[in-house]
């Protein structure tokens, strides 16, 4: 049971008993960390806002059996501009998912983060529904599930593509 520190991205939260949460963090060189964060939910919370979902943080945590404890987190990024946006927080929490849905526990995914981050941060500055496809074509990917789009599944013909077929790829 140690003390490390990393960076990470909040990607949901739960209630646990009448004052923690449960938060789940997308990090960069420790992967999908969940982790108690105490007293977060008391109106005098030391962490308050900085663990609710999309926020990029810098974090301490006291390594756990099966969760961590956040004992330090500040603030990087609060992607104000997704927060203020129902429209962008709708396609930041589609992206949380996926990557909270592609993560493992404490397998470290640098490429994962990093892609998650830049989207993020893109759809705070452009709020394009192209950044939430581009994230999912990337994360496709990068999983090894990349779509065929230069020529025809089919037929291997690469003129006159009109349609994608996702069975086929």
């Amino acid at each position: 049971m140690a003390l490390y520190r990393d960076r990470g991205i909040v990607l949901r939260t739960h209630k646990l008993g009448e004052s923690d949460r449960i938060v789940s963090f997308l990090t960069e060189h420790h992967g999908k960390v969940r982790a108690v964060a105490k007293g977060v939910r008391k109106t005098k919370s030391k962490f308050g806002a900085r663990v609710e979902p999309p926020s990029h943080v810098a974090l301490q945590l006291y390594e756990g059996r099966e969760l961590d404890i956040v004992t330090q987190a500040e603030s990087i990024d609060h992607f104000r501009a997704i927060r203020e946006d129902l429209d962008r927080l709708t396609r930041a929490v589609t992206m949380l998912e996926a990557a909270d849905q592609i993560g493992l526990e404490r397998e470290p995914n640098p490429d994962l983060y990093r892609m998650l981050l830049g989207a993020l941060r893109e759809l705070a500055d452009s709020n394009s529904a192209l950044v939430v496809a581009g994230f999912h074509w990337k994360l496709l990917a990068l999983e090894g599930f990349r779509p065929v789009v230069e020529h025809c599944v089919a037929c291997d013909e690469a003129d006159a593509l009109v349609a994608f077929d996702p069975t086929e790829g």
